[in-house]
């Protein structure tokens, strides 16, 4: 009788044990998931920022530094592709301050201000900015999930043994307040 209850006890612990191995791998799925929606939105990000240069040139040549610096940010963005969040975030908020001083250089020029093609751009690039929100938001609480789950009691046991290690929030550090806010667009 004494066998039959070992054997039953190994059997649910067996059970148990591949329960919680494949709740964590689906948990860590969903993060890695999350992050490739944040990558999707900084890639539609990055391909509408060429554009929205290339229409602020036609009007406001002579604003080279300001013009130059959103590329740099852009291409530093670019590069930092498939980094981890905090490498992303910190490239990101250099990239969102960039454009924040486009978009205030367009407030000196009514004609560009006016111009369809731009404000076009702006109304995509506020949606991208809004779906880019929300994909990190949707990240950072699949990280929440995911390392709560590797820290709780029975998973600690066996979860960094199995290679279910900490992951990072998405953080954009000092620009968090002003990013988290909707983006204006003015005409």
């Amino acid at each position: 009788m004494s066998g039959w209850v070992v054997v039953g006890l190994l059997a649910l612990a067996s059970v148990w044990l591949i329960v919680s191995f494949n709740t964590l791998v689906a948990l860590r799925q969903r993060v890695n998931q999350a992050f490739a929606d944040i990558d999707v939105q900084l890639r539609q990000r990055h391909d509408l920022i060429p554009n929205l240069v290339e229409t602020v040139k036609g009007y406001a040549a002579h604003e080279r530094a300001t013009l130059d610096a959103v590329i740099a940010a852009r291409n530093s963005a670019v590069a930092a592709a498939g980094a981890g969040p905090a490498q992303q975030g910190a490239v990101e908020g250099a990239l969102t301050g960039a454009l924040g001083r486009l978009f205030a250089l367009a407030e000196a020029y009514p004609d560009l201000k006016a111009n369809t093609n731009f404000q076009q751009l702006q109304l995509d690039l506020s949606d991208v900015e809004n779906k880019l929100a929300a994909a990190r938001r949707f990240f950072n609480n699949a990280v929440s999930e995911y390392n709560a789950a590797i820290q709780s009691f029975p998973a600690l046991l066996f979860a960094g043994a199995m290679g279910f290690g900490h992951r990072d929030f998405f953080d954009l550090g000092d620009d968090r307040a002003r990013l988290d806010a909707p983006p204006q667009v003015k005409f």
